[in-house]
This record gives C-alpha cells, structure tokens and sequence, in this order.
C-alpha cells in the first residue's frame, strides 16, 4: 500500500477553493454554503431515513438508478475483464449495489461505507448474504485495501458532503486501488433549484432542505479539475454532463517513471 503520511501537505492549499471552481464568479460563491445536511448527522435519524427515502423515489422518477448502474457497469468491463471487480464507496442503503448485482450476473462487488451503522445494516441485509458481494467497513478518504484491487471504484452522490482536502484524497486513493474511479454527483447550477417541488413530493420537507443544500455543495468540473491536477490528486480526469442533471468524474492514475 501506498505511504500516505506526506499527502496533507497538497491538500491544504484546496482548504479554501470554492465549489465552482479557482475562477467562480462572485455570484456562483455567494451561492455555496456550507451548512450541514440531515444526512451528515446523527441527531436525528429519522429525517436521515426520510431524505433516503425521497432520493431513492427521485432517482427512479428521473431514470437516475438506470444511469448510474448503467455507466458503473460499462467503465467496470472497459478493460474486457470477465468478472468484473467493482468497489461502491459510500453505499448508504445498498440501492445501486442491488442493482449492480442484478444487471450483471458476473460483476463480483465489495460493498462499502464509513459509517458503522449502515455497514451493520448493509451486512445484516441481502448483500450480506449475496455470493458475489462482501461488505466492508471503509473509509474513501484512506482505504485499507491493496493497490490495483479493482476495475473500477463508484462514489455516486456522496462527493459533495465532503471538504476540497478530503476530495483530493478520495482521487488519489479511488485510482490507488482501482483501474478507474468513476464519480457521480449532482451538476452544479443554480437552476436546478426549480427542483424543489419534485424534492417535496418523493421526501417532504426533509427533503427539499438536504436538496437545497446539496444543490448549492456541488463541486464544478473546474473544481474537479483543479484537485486533480498537478497540485493536488495529480490524476488524470475527464469530466461530461449527464442528463438530466448530473456530473459524471473519471478518474484513472498517471503512469509514474
């Protein structure tokens, strides 16, 4: 595994780069903030549990699910592998790994999240019981897993809750341990508050407050690009737009001398 104790000292000039990138607008900074979500929380479990609700529900109404198991599955079997080897980060409820696993009948995946609870719940559940999933206690910012383990690492919908330091850490450490990490968040435009009514009809009002706030956390492509150049992740990257509404990121490790 890679030595990790000198990688802070890149991440700390991205401590204060704003979310629309080293060259956002007045306006576009005006329009981040930084208040905390329902899902980035324990105090209240039960709006957790709603805002879950309400993105599963508006992710089938927009066709999301099919997207993100769609473009997962395609980067994974790029390189011609047979089976697969995929890791999901951050895989809160385990939606996307179910239908990972029910698209392709031989993709093998490695289930993961931070939190111990939902590893609990995720190991308790059918994946902990599925042949071709294992479920792991990981953290996305500093896996304990060996170099080039996998074809390709997912972290769908989860970049935004995270600091610019912890996001250079995640594209260092996604392409440390997999051939392609493959990045999927929401697409960063005020515009896309006119969503509101569809937030409060798949999860209420729980809802529309973390789909605001997320809305205004997402990163840019500028952004992305920044932490991934030489002075931060120093990764290759690619980015496009994803209708209706989403950022897609890939990210693949520099050939070293």
């Amino acid at each position: 595994m890679t030595d990790r104790s000198t990688d802070h000292a890149t991440e700390e000039p991205f401590a204060a780069l704003p979310r629309g990138g080293p060259r956002a607008s007045r306006l576009d900074r005006r329009y981040e903030t930084d208040r905390p979500e329902h899902l980035d929380g324990t105090e209240r479990p039960d709006r957790s549990a709603r805002v879950l609700r309400g993105l599963d529900r508006m992710h089938r109404l927009t066709g999301g699910h099919r997207v993100f198991t769609r473009r997962t599955l395609a980067l994974a079997r790029a390189d011609g592998a047979p089976a697969p080897r995929v890791l999901e980060l951050g895989a809160g409820h385990g939606g996307l790994a179910r239908r990972l696993l029910a698209a392709d009948p031989a993709v093998r995946l490695t289930v993961s999240d931070i939190d111990p609870a939902t590893v609990r719940a995720l190991r308790e559940g059918p994946l902990g019981r599925h042949p071709r999933a294992d479920v792991l206690r990981l953290d996305a910012t500093a896996m304990d897993a060996p170099d080039g383990g996998f074809d390709l690492a997912v972290f769908a919908l989860s970049l935004h809750h995270l600091p610019p330091p912890a996001v250079v850490r995640v594209l260092r450490e996604g392409t440390r341990v997999a051939r392609r990490l493959l990045l999927i968040d929401g697409w960063r435009h005020p515009a896309y508050l006119a969503a509101v009514p569809l937030l409060f009809l798949t999860g209420g009002p729980a809802h529309v407050h973390d789909g605001v706030i997320s809305f205004r956390k997402m990163y840019s492509p500028a952004a992305l690009r920044e932490m991934a150049g030489p002075r931060g992740a120093d990764v290759r990257l690619t980015t496009r737009f994803v209708p209706p509404g989403y950022l897609e990121a890939v990210a693949t490790a520099r050939p070293r001398a």
